[in-house]
């Protein structure tokens, strides 16, 4: 009897995805930092961004996106990016300034609601991190990760215009980037605990 349950959902879920509409994307996005998803904050964020031409604060990205329609309007979309970043930050007490340089894999994972067919959609979800690189070096300091791995998540909107697409997002953290950077000279050691905010902006194209 069991056994017969566990075939009978097997069943229906191979059903689900055999007549789900699966369709893939490219896509490209710019990262601006912002430290909450207010409107304010991504006013500052992207006047900041334009008048100091992207220093500090802006990063990009590229990847594959699936968008897998599911019933009652939803839909999930499973997204691959190579991501790259960097940001300054100053301790306060010896008054240093690093630079933190982040090449990393995203994998977010999002469910979403087609809230216009596939012309608008929203959606929100968990998004894995892997850190490619570790051993960075800034003027005398040379970098050591904690954790390759971290964990955020995502919640935005896209609009599709046949085959291209606009998409905005929010990325915040559940947990956090942690980074040794020691003085080469005097072993000087400097704790970087953050990974940060992020307002996403980008174009899609859908194969």
């Amino acid at each position: 009897m069991k056994t017969n349950k566990i075939l009978s959902i097997a069943l229906l879920g191979a059903t689900v995805f055999a007549s789900a509409q699966v369709k893939l994307s490219g896509r490209a996005n710019l990262l601006f930092k912002t430290d909450k998803p207010t409107w304010e904050n991504i006013s500052n964020t992207t006047t900041g961004a334009y008048n100091e031409s992207g220093k500090n604060n802006a990063g990009f990205n590229f990847g594959l996106s699936a968008k897998v329609n599911l019933p009652l309007s939803l839909f999930l979309m499973p997204e691959i990016y190579y991501t790259t970043l960097k940001s300054e930050f100053t301790e306060p007490i010896s008054k240093t300034t690093l630079e933190v340089k982040s090449n990393r894999v995203d994998v977010p994972v999002l469910l979403g609601y087609n809230v216009l067919g596939d012309t608008f959609g929203v959606f929100a979800g968990p998004v894995a991190s892997y850190n490619l690189s570790t051993d960075n070096q800034f003027n005398d300091f040379k970098e050591n990760a904690k954790n390759e791995f971290t964990v955020g998540y995502q919640f935005g909107a896209q609009v599709q215009l046949q085959k291209f697409i606009i998409n905005g997002r929010y990325e915040g953290a559940f947990t956090d980037d942690q980074r040794d950077f020691i003085n080469n000279n005097t072993n000087q050691t400097i704790r970087y605990d953050s990974r940060p905010s992020m307002l996403i902006l980008g174009l899609g194209y859908q194969f």
